[in-house]
């Protein structure tokens, strides 16, 4: 049973803190290091669909599927293992649930594939290598060197990724939990001309995420022309996979990242290339899907409090992750609530 209702409020998510807290693991040293490749997971529970779900047959391609694409990364895997597990548990079709993990070509694949299946054994799951050298070419060094990886840009490649007969995903950073059923969020209208769907910050200073040489030149800056373009997460979307096809986006962003190598328009990572092909043209998710921005910000990583409203998502984007501050004994109060989806198993290979 879940440990949360569907959509939580933040009254009863604070009432929560202490509870979780007294519960959470044991923390490592900070100054502890720790080999990657020898964490060892927990066998999940089962979870299994209830009775007004419609089963799937034995394809992906059922129309009753959800979708679910994110990347698979080494050094994140401990956070994606709370994302799948958060999932799993909080919707009423967990059996209807496919995941499409992106995993660099040159990673240990079959390790990877390996410690999914004994966590989850009864997941459907495909891991598809990314040939980094697609992408690496493409990259302007950001503000923090972790933005630079080139995973981080395998979301531009979807489209060409997936199976054809995937119509709809939702993609997932790997610093997140769900509190509440992903069919909501990947059921989100897209209306008649939508490729993507996220949550918008129209409060936030758009014209910062560009450079004044973006701004100063004309012919640059009528991109926005007829838009009224707005922030929005990459961390989570819904993606209308088959217009994304048929427009060719992967190429339109490409595009973007080749003129920002001769000429500096931008400095965050792959989000700039996303906010102009896509912002003021986006479906909009309510907030309570992406409560981002618990990992503090990209230079210190300090504590933050929720957003006013529901939630059904908490996103540790920023430079802090919840594992990293409990494992040094330095958490921030939220974290706690990241960690009761924590699978790593104690006690485990150390590496001093």
């Amino acid at each position: 049973m879940s440990r949360f209702s569907s959509s939580v409020s933040p009254v009863k998510i604070i009432s929560l803190l202490l509870w979780f807290i007294s519960t959470a693991p044991t923390a490592i040293s900070a100054t502890t290091k720790i080999n990657h490749l020898q964490f060892k997971f927990r066998e999940a529970p089962q979870f299994y669909n209830s009775h007004a779900c419609h089963h799937l047959s034995y394809t992906a391609c059922s129309d009753n599927a959800v979708h679910v694409a994110m990347t698979l990364d080494v050094a994140y895997l401990r956070g994606s293992m709370a994302v799948i597990l958060s999932v799993l548990q909080h919707t009423s079709c967990p059996e209807n649930v496919i995941f499409h993990f992106v995993a660099s070509a040159s990673a240990d694949i079959s390790h990877l594939n390996l410690t999914i299946a004994e966590s989850f054994p009864y997941l459907s799951f495909t891991i598809y290598p990314f040939d980094d050298s697609a992408v690496a070419g493409l990259i302007s060094t950001s503000i923090r060197a972790a933005l630079d990886c080139p995973l981080n840009y395998a979301r531009n490649y979807l489209a060409d990724l997936l199976p054809s007969c995937v119509g709809r995903v939702v993609y997932l950073d790997s610093d997140l939990v769900l509190v509440d059923d992903i069919a909501k969020l990947v059921a989100t209208p897209l209306g008649d001309r939508a490729v993507l769907a996220a949550p918008e910050y129209c409060n936030a200073n758009f014209t910062s995420y560009f450079t004044p040489t973006f701004w100063s030149n004309p012919s640059l800056s009528l991109t926005f022309a007829n838009r009224k373009p707005c922030y929005f997460n990459t961390g989570v979307m819904v993606i209308d996979v088959e217009r994304w096809r048929a427009g060719d986006y992967t190429t339109k962003i490409i595009e973007w990242m080749e003129l920002q190598k001769r000429m500096r328009i931008y400095e965050l990572g792959s989000l700039p290339p996303f906010l102009l092909v896509f912002a003021g043209n986006i479906a909009p998710v309510d907030h309570r899907w992406n409560q981002h921005g618990l990992g503090g910000d990209n230079f210190r990583g300090l504590c933050r409090d929720l957003h006013p409203g529901p939630v059904s998502l908490l996103h540790w984007s920023g430079k802090g992750k919840p594992w990293a501050r409990l494992d040094a004994n330095r958490p921030c109060p939220l974290d706690a609530l990241w960690a009761p989806y924590d699978l790593l198993q104690t006690p485990f290979l150390l590496e001093s």
